[in-house]
Order: C-alpha cells, then sequence, then structure tokens
C-alpha cells in the first residue's frame, strides 16, 4: 500500500503528558524520585520530581506530568535546570527524527494562574525553536496564551500553526490572520461538545465558511472533527469517520483534515494498536494530518501494519463500533493476544 502524504503535529510538548509512578517511566534512583531518561550524548539522567509536583492532585493521584515538570525546573535555573533542559531537548529531537512537520507546544498545566502560563509558552517556544527548525503549533485553552507563543514565534521561517479556533472563539481566526498562521479549526459548538457526525460536520463548516470570508487561504485550514474515547461511546469512532468523509466531500482536496488520533485509545489497553488502526481508519476515510505522538506510532510503522492480523481486526471491529463497550477488544487483551 503507497503511503499516503501526512502532516504529524507532534503532541508531545505538552505539559498535560503523565507518567505512572508505578510505570515503567518513573523510578527511585540513590533515594531520589523522577522519570529516568537518556540525553541525547547517550548518558543516564534523571528528571527529579520536584516538592511542588509531589505535593500536586495529579502526584497524589499516581500521576506525574514529566513535561511541566521538565518546564519548571528549566525555567527555575536551580539545581535541577540542566537536566529539565535536556529532557525537554530530547522530547524534542526525538519527535523531529520520529517525521513530525509540526511541533504541538501546551503549558496550561504548568500554571493556573495566565500570567504564568503566558512566561511559559514565551519560554518554550523560544527553546523548542533554539533546538528544531520545525513550525510550531502554540495550543492553550486561553487565547492570551496563544497570541503569546505566536508572538515569540515571529520571523520563524515557516508559518505556525494556531491550535485551535472554534465557535467558542471565532476571535482566534483573527489572531491567525495577524500573525501568518495556519489554524486548526474544530467541530466544538459554540456550548458544547458535538454529539453526531452531523453536529461535527456543520460546527465545523461555520468555522470553515468564516475563516474564507476573512481570506485565509483553505490550504492554511486544518480541520478537526475530534476524537473522543471510544471506550466512552461505541459509536464515536463512526461519528468521527463520518465527519471526515463529508468535509472532505464538500471541501476537496486542498483543505487539511486533522485530529487528536491518540484519544481515540484513552481508558483502554494496547493503546499503540488501537492508534494505528484509527490512523488508518482517518486516513482512508479523508484524513490527512493528525495529532499524534510520532514516536510511539511512527506513520512508516501505522501504514504497514497487517490489517488481516486478529489484533488488528479486532480494534478495527470496535473503532466501528461492532464491538460493543469493547467487550471483544478487552476481552483478547486479558487473553495475551493483543499486540501494541
Amino acid at each position: 500500500m503507497s503511503r499516503p502524504e501526512f502532516t504529524v503535529v507532534g503532541e508531545n510538548v505538552h505539559t498535560t503528558r503523565i507518567v505512572l509512578r508505578k510505570g515503567k517511566r518513573f523510578a527511585v534512583r540513590n533515594g531520589v524520585e523522577g522519570v529516568p531518561f537518556e540525553s541525547l550524548d547517550g548518558e543516564p539522567r534523571l528528571l527529579r520530581a520536584s516538592g511542588k509536583m509531589r505535593r500536586s492532585q495529579a502526584y497524589e493521584e499516581g500521576r506525574v506530568k514529566h513535561i511541566a515538570l521538565a518546564v519548571e525546573a528549566a525555567m527555575d535555573g536551580g539545581a535541577d535546570a540542566e537536566d529539565g533542559i535536556e529532557y525537554l531537548r530530547r522530547v524534542v529531537v526525538d519527535q523531529e527524527k520520529a517525521g513530525a512537520h509540526y511541533l504541538d507546544v501546551n503549558v496550561d498545566e504548568v500554571s493556573l494562574k495566565t500570567a504564568e502560563q503566558r512566561e511559559a509558552m514565551g519560554w518554550l517556544v523560544g527553546f523548542v525553536r533554539s533546538v528544531s527548525a520545525l513550525p510550531i503549533s502554540v495550543d492553550s485553552s486561553d487565547i492570551t496564551v496563544i497570541e503569546r507563543g505566536l508572538q515569540a514565534c515571529g520571523g520563524a521561517e515557516n508559518p505556525p500553526m494556531l491550535n485551535s479556533a472554534s465557535l467558542e472563539r471565532v476571535e482566534a481566526l483573527d489572531l491567525a490572520i495577524e500573525h501568518g498562521a495556519k489554524v486548526i479549526v474544530t467541530a466544538a459548538g459554540g456550548a458544547g461538545m458535538p454529539s453526531s457526525a452531523g453536529e461535527r460536520v456543520d460546527n465545523a463548516s461555520r468555522m470553515v465558511e468564516s475563516a474564507l470570508a476573512k481570506g485565509i487561504p483553505l490550504a492554511y485550514l486544518f480541520v478537526d472533527p475530534l476524537v473522543f474515547p471510544i471506550a466512552v461511546d461505541s459509536n464515536f469512532g463512526l461519528h468521527t469517520l463520518d465527519a471526515i468523509r463529508t468535509i472532505r466531500s464538500r471541501y476537496g482536496p486542498e483543505i487539511h483534515i486533522t485530529g487528536g488520533m491518540s484519544n481515540v485509545s484513552f481508558g483502554i489497553p494496547a493503546r499503540k494498536l488501537m492508534n494505528t488502526v484509527f490512523i488508518n481508519l482517518a486516513v482512508d476515510a479523508g484524513a490527512d494530518s493528525g495529532i499524534i505522538d510520532p514516536v510511539m506510532n511512527p506513520l512508516s510503522a501505522v501504514f504497514a501494519a497487517d490489517r488481516e492480523s486478529v489484533p488488528y481486526r479486532l480494534a478495527e471491529d470496535t473503532l466501528l463500533g461492532r464491538d460493543e463497550f469493547c467487550a471483544n477488544y478487552i476481552g483478547a487483551w486479558r487473553k495475551g493476544t493483543l499486540e501494541g
């Protein structure tokens, strides 16, 4: 099968990313808790869990927000700053090597204070740009934080991306125009999330038409029809795939269709397998981009997956609504017959 053109928005420079305290990516070394990693030079390092992190609710619940931890350490300039900087450098370089075309940057979990988020966004965008020439996708729930990130992208050779504009913040389109940015427009409604494929198409189309009316080129638009966890509702996969088909048919080949592909696998085992199958289904439906972890799901492996294998078929059945409550899929995982 020929490999389609597919734009990868690498999702790993994102402060919501977690490792589990009881998982393989967290350890205690010489009595010190932290996230072990290897520097780009091959040196074993430890991103130490800070006092602030250990006092957080997430930490108490067994989750460590490791990108937020690295940003905190790097910006603090203290004894752990070098480890924080090297950790972030490794995350950026690994995504670039894995084939990312954009690097999505989000600092929402650094602080609850908007001023501190803005400061962190400016710093982190500047740092990422010092490590990689890849364009930045600036991502935040606060439009003023996005604005700071786009300002920090000033002078970049390639246009940045704004993530995202929706009916609840249409003004983000004006910000994209001001900074010459490409823009992800989502299918979110003005007062909530869509509950069907039709609502996704209607909401996304209103955003596309608003963007075109403001003079944003069709090729600068990346439509996110919204990907929800299949573990919550067995119809969620079909909703997104049907929306992708309709949007592609309505707007033709020039527009881009993307989405947070890994959202589909939240809450279920063998996430790598489920992500792989969903990316393929999305591409078959008309998507040409994805906000994904290119290290976990490199496109070379995604597109080379054996679609006739039992694990692939089980995941496909789940995503296409043929396995209610993921029962067969989870049963196979418990028997040890899934891969991923």
